[in-house]
């Protein structure tokens, strides 16, 4: 076989946490990169301890470390699109938007600010980074409700949304899978300002890994070329099936049938 004839895939480059529990963070990034026919390029800004219940540790990745990983990988070919997470800290921040402007990939970034079961993931150090540094940086945007009212200081969702577009971010996905509404609404407001509504059936479940599995397919959709409706619209679709087919690994949370096996 010729090395012209071989498969060559989209590259996601995807900055998060390890979970060892495998629901969330870069197992999660990996899975769903995967299931739309995209490769993952998978960097840990920090390891945990945690399970499908709660986090009990995180212990942030050095920058050193990221930046020698990060000058590899951009080396080693072009990447399509970047998806972040978890920030291990706020030194992080500057590698990676030095791999974003060297990279020119679009960047989906899902702001994980908390634990499902509670725990706070992000100083205020690092917080105020994601809004200073990276967010002038992000083209999507994708906090759940509480991470956007945290961010933003705004309740509304599509007012928390204008709030953080005037900070620099293209675009925000508010999302509503942990809100008191019998049905999830999802609230974009995309790169002309318009806002756009989605509403999908709330499953009678709790989910762990289901803000990562959303940004990593959203990514991925992009680095396959599609625009950013299409794949905005395609990536709640997969991540909806996922969430059906879910499954318990573990007492807490169920984890999202991402491969569809």
């Amino acid at each position: 076989m010729s090395t012209a004839s071989l498969d060559r895939r989209a590259r996601v480059l995807c900055l998060s946490g390890h979970d060892p529990g495998g629901g969330a963070g870069i197992h999660a990034d990996l899975e769903a990169v995967a299931a739309q026919g995209a490769h993952a390029l998978t960097v840990i800004t920090a390891l945990t301890a945690q399970d499908s219940v709660d986090v009990r540790q995180v212990w942030p990745v050095a920058s050193a470390r990221l930046a020698e990983q990060l000058e590899l990988l951009l080396a080693d070919g072009a990447i399509a699109a970047i998806k972040i997470g978890l920030l291990g800290d706020a030194t992080q921040i500057a590698v990676i938007v030095d791999a974003i402007r060297r990279s020119g990939a679009p960047v989906v970034c899902d702001p994980v600010l908390r634990a499902g079961g509670g725990r706070d993931l992000s100083d205020a150090a690092t917080i105020a980074a994601l809004l200073d540094e990276l967010l002038p940086h992000v083209d999507l945007l994708t906090p759940n409700a509480a991470e956007a009212r945290r961010l933003s200081g705004c309740n509304d969702p599509f007012e928390a949304a204008a709030a953080l577009r005037a900070r620099g971010c293209r675009q925000v996905l508010v999302t509503g899978g942990d809100e008191a509404e019998a049905e999830v609404h999802n609230r974009w407001l995309d790169a002309e300002g318009r806002a756009h509504e989605f509403r999908w059936p709330r499953l009678p479940a709790r989910f762990h890994g289901a803000g990562c599995t959303l940004a990593a397919a959203i990514a991925a959709r992009r680095a396959l070329g599609e625009d950013w409706a299409t794949a905005v619209e395609a990536g709640q679709r997969y991540t909806q099936q996922a969430l059906a087919g879910a499954y318990r690994a573990g007492r807490g949370r169920l984890i999202p049938r991402r491969s569809g096996r």
